[in-house]
């Protein structure tokens, strides 16, 4: 067996190991149509030129000829130093993100578009590691809602639960009725995840959007005081789903197509 057809049919058959397990704790009434997201963390060393190119050049090129829209690139607010850049790629299912893996490794048009990136010596290195994680999106938003050209505040917002269970039980909460309700204040959700890779397991991810920080602030308060949100999050079955949050201010950069 030729080792790129092996690599396809291993990608795949992951890819189906987990969908299945996914499959089986999600909430009852899942459409089947739900998108699968790649988030890489890119924790940079040096100025943002290289993988500027690299990005808006070569991969989110490649990425869009072989059907991958709405690519999102992303760097904080805060300008934290070194930088990170965050970057959202949206499969249609994990055998869409096996086929378009795949695609990349064997597309010339993208070698060559990378060529003077992978030529970048070892001691001008422009990152020092990338984490990627990869996520299942809600039944309640199985695909990527992109923002007004007014939205340009992002927040990124990481979940951990103490169990698999815990997650489980806050992905559920978010599909029968907190996501409801973050569109009714306007907290507008740009992608909900549970995480099935990476980081922080077993976690959720998601990304809400706003004009300014002072319309984010409002719709939080507006969240917090809402009575259907007073009212779910006082039922026993979503006890302790939440141990710890991450939150994150992030900012497009010019090329992102989110």
């Amino acid at each position: 067996m030729e080792r790129r057809d092996f690599l396809q049919k291993t990608i795949l058959t992951t890819a189906g190991v987990a969908s299945a397990s996914l499959a089986a704790s999600a909430a009852k009434g899942a459409q089947g149509n739900n998108e699968v997201y790649e988030f890489r963390v890119y924790h940079m060393r040096r100025n943002l030129a290289p993988i500027d190119n690299y990005f808006s050049k070569a991969l989110i090129p490649a990425l869009n000829r072989m059907g991958v829209k709405n690519v999102g690139v992303f760097n904080e607010t805060s300008k934290s130093e070194p930088a990170v850049i965050y970057v959202l790629i949206p499969y249609k299912s994990f055998a869409d993100y096996g086929r378009v893996l795949t695609e990349l490794r064997a597309d010339k048009e993208f070698e060559k578009a990378r060529a003077e990136y992978d030529k970048i010596p070892s001691d001008q290195a422009v990152y020092e590691r990338y984490d990627s994680s990869l996520m299942l999106a809600f039944d309640a938003a199985p695909v990527i809602q992109l923002p007004t050209k007014s939205q340009r505040l992002f927040e990124l917002r990481i979940y951990e639960g103490y169990s698999e269970d815990a997650v489980k039980r806050k992905v559920r909460m978010f599909n029968e009725g907190e996501i409801d309700i973050f569109k009714n204040v306007k907290i507008n959700g740009v992608f909900f995840g549970e995480n099935i890779s990476g980081k922080d397991l077993p976690c959720l991810t998601y990304l809400s959007v706003y004009d300014n920080m002072e319309a984010r602030d409002q719709a939080w308060k507006e969240f917090l005081a809402h009575p259907d949100w007073q009212k779910l999050s006082k039922l026993p079955e979503y006890a302790n789903t939440v141990s710890k949050i991450h939150r994150i201010f992030l900012q497009p950069l010019p090329y992102s197509q989110v």
